[in-house]
């Protein structure tokens, strides 16, 4: 692997709750799809996460990992481009997540936004378990394993990377300094390159000397736009800055991505709980007819009635899959009633059928091909275990749970 696509590595993941619908599309999926491309990606389906509150009920919990994979393919992710995996199939989460939880803080879990949100949410289940209280645990295992340099995610999800950052904060606090490290920051120092591993030693010079705040920004700013060094250098190098040592789990920043307004089939967010959606391989007819039956403004009573397509969910979806001059057609129809909420929705059951039947297309490919399926699910968990062991033998060594 390059030292370029280490600084660039990218992970995420999705519960297994059965078929994706085109809110989990225009989320998250999409915007996965993209960043493959640009990124070396990490995508897990979290099957374990999905016992955080579905643990009494296990009986279909492989059929929708099997379902969101195939969607996943359907929607274009690439395992020829991509690392996707079974989180289970790589017991390394389980591990670490065992040894971050021996250093976090009861009261950082109970503070997580989501916590109590969800316990009221989910009232009628038992969520007093430890499972429930750790899963931000478990997620900041997920991600410091692979010490990917962002993680992508919408604003509402930036606290759970927050926390991530905080308990790699601590865990390098109490274990980060690792054998030889003035050693290993010399040579990461001339990884750097003859004009650039000067100026850093100059730059750090004025900051111990003299407490420079300009020359440590500078320094900071050196290290960490340089492309060439490899994540665990770019560490080593920042923490030899201010003398102290090397962040073995570093610190992942958010990637903020775009997620459009996706509106259910009753105008309220796109969610399986609320049994408003589309599915990403649904029957075309099935589609078709849902989406005739969608709620429109509901001031336009009559055909004759004029709208408002700010109150219209289906315009919402127009902003999604039409371009502007079908916006601008249906605005300017809805308003001044020339048009009816049927004339309206079949540009848009078009380009929804048409985006459906390629996946349909796609995941038939899949399906009939399970021997390719498993391929992909293993070749994933071996590049992922790869990965997740590099990591492990660090936090192993600096907590003295090896003797080399």
């Amino acid at each position: 692997m390059s030292a370029n696509a280490q600084t660039r590595r990218v992970l995420s993941g999705m519960r297994p709750t059965g078929a994706l619908h085109l809110g989990n599309y225009h989320g998250a999926l999409r915007n996965w799809v993209e960043l493959q491309y640009q990124y070396e990606c990490y995508f897990f389906i979290a099957d374990w996460h999905a016992l955080t509150t579905g643990y009494e009920d296990t009986a279909q919990l492989q059929e929708h990992v099997h379902t969101v994979l195939i969607d996943w393919l359907a929607a274009g992710l690439n395992p020829g481009v991509a690392t996707l995996f079974i989180q289970s199939h790589v017991p390394e989460h389980a591990e670490l997540h065992l040894l971050l939880s021996m250093i976090t803080p009861l009261g950082w879990l109970e503070r997580v936004p989501t916590y109590k949100d969800q316990q009221a949410e989910l009232k009628e289940k038992d969520l007093g378990t430890y499972g429930f209280l750790g899963y931000p645990l478990l997620q900041s295992a997920d991600i410091l394993l692979y010490r990917p340099a962002f993680v992508p995610v919408g604003e509402d999800q930036v606290a759970h990377v927050e926390i991530t950052r905080e308990i790699a904060r601590r865990f390098n606090h109490l274990y980060g300094r690792e054998p030889d490290f003035e050693e290993k920051a010399e040579r990461a120092v001339k990884s750097l390159g003859g004009r650039n591993s000067t100026l850093y030693r100059q730059l750090r010079r004025r900051y111990q000397e003299s407490g420079d705040a300009a020359a440590l920004e500078r320094a900071r700013a050196l290290v960490q736009g340089n492309n060439r060094i490899t994540v665990a250098d770019r560490e080593r190098l920042l923490g030899y800055l201010e003398g102290g040592g090397v962040s073995i789990l570093p610190e992942p920043q958010v990637l903020l991505t775009a997620s459009p307004k996706v509106p259910g089939l009753d105008g309220r967010k796109m969610s399986k709980s609320y049994g408003n959606t589309i599915g990403l391989r649904e029957d075309p007819d099935v589609i078709a007819q849902k989406l005739r039956a969608m709620q429109t403004d509901p001031a336009r009573v009559r055909r004759t009635d004029p709208g408002d397509p700010d109150k219209c969910p289906v315009f919402d979806l127009h902003k999604i899959y039409s371009d502007e001059p079908t916006r601008a057609w249906a605005s300017a129809g809805c308003r001044s009633a020339s048009i009816g909420c049927l004339d309206c929705k079949k540009p848009l059951i078009d380009k929804i059928l048409e985006e459906v039947g390629t996946m349909r297309k796609r995941a038939q490919e899949f399906e009939d091909n399970p021997e390719l399926v498993r391929g992909i699910v293993a070749e994933g968990a071996d590049k992922a275990r790869e990965a997740a062991r590099q990591t492990l033998d660090d936090v192993r060594r600096t907590m003295h749970l090896r003797a080399d």
